[in-house]
């Protein structure tokens, strides 16, 4: 099927005013995916200091084995009800790096904020600042440089642009980010909102509103309607850095840990296939404007 004329124009005067910054981008990225693997570049010392604390049967992997290697950047906090299910995401990851003879490693965790909780208070001021120090610290996660492949675990409104901002700044790594799927649903909106009407006109207190609220937040992942988080997962999927139909699969199904089993194996895969598939070489002015095409066709989030 042909691209759409103004689809077309748009993606050519993107690509032309960017030639040469994107020419830069890649050069970089070029010289860091030729250098060997962080366990044979880096230092004696270095690579002790990054294998000290795992197990034997890992550091044999890396140090000996030259074993391909997962950083794992985790947004993982239990105030976030999509990031709860993170907190066992990594032992999952590691389990099925071993089972293809991997490794992967916590690089480093990231802090995320929830708009839904901070919304009406100063803390709220802070929301679009999270995005910068989620990229800085995403960044200084992977500074490590032991890594041959990445996974971004991490899904809601700041924190996964925080994310890829900081991933693409090691665009030479294979990279796949890691959702947590929607909460099931829980009151409907029509039935809370006539609540929060009723709230405002006096007819019910906060013990009445808190529970209605309570029943429509009630259980691990993403918030029960097509805000950010949800749109997040949608866009990553278009941009081809989900595994496919991993979006919207809810925490606590099989299915989810299965997904993400997939998600090592398709960053291993990747790592191991002959046709090299960096993530700063996925990302570009294609994927981008395929990604604003899915949200508007979506209704998404802005």
């Amino acid at each position: 099927m042909p691209l759409h004329p103004t689809l077309e124009a748009i993606t050519r005067r993107i690509t032309q005013r960017s030639a040469a910054t994107r020419a830069a981008y890649l050069k970089r990225l070029s010289a860091a995916a030729d250098r060997r693997p962080g366990a044979e570049r880096m230092g004696c010392a270095n690579v002790a200091h990054a294998v000290a604390g795992i197990p034997a049967d890992d550091k044999l992997r890396i140090v000996v084995e030259k074993a391909p290697n997962i950083a794992i950047v985790n947004a993982y906090n239990d105030m976030l009800s999509a990031h709860q299910p993170m907190q066992f995401y990594p032992d999952i990851i590691k389990a099925e790096a071993r089972k293809l003879g991997a490794t992967a490693q916590v690089a480093g965790g990231v802090p995320a904020m929830c708009d839904g909780v901070t919304q009406g208070t100063a803390a709220m001021e802070l929301s679009l600042f999270s995005r910068d120090v989620i990229a800085m610290a995403t960044a200084v996660s992977l500074s490590h440089d032991m890594f041959d492949a990445a996974l971004m675990i991490g899904v809601c409104d700041k924190i996964v642009p925080g994310l890829l901002i900081g991933a693409l700044h090691f665009g030479h790594l294979p990279t796949v980010f890691v959702p947590a799927g929607p909460m099931p649903s829980g009151l409907s909106n029509s039935a809370k909102g006539k609540v929060r009407e009723q709230a405002a006109m006096g007819l019910v207190g906060r013990d009445a509103l808190l529970e209605a609220e309570l029943a429509a937040y009630h259980a691990p992942g993403t918030c029960t309607f097509y805000g950010t988080a949800n749109s997040n997962q949608m866009l990553l999927e278009a941009m081809g850095l989900h595994v496919p139909g991993t979006a919207f699969v809810q925490p606590g199904k099989p299915l989810r840990d299965e997904l993400t089993r997939e998600a090592t194996r398709t960053v291993l895969g990747i790592v191991k296939a002959r046709r090299f598939a960096p993530i700063g070489r996925i990302v570009d002015e294609r994927a981008i404007v395929n990604a604003i095409v899915a949200l508007m066709a979506t209704g998404g989030s802005t």
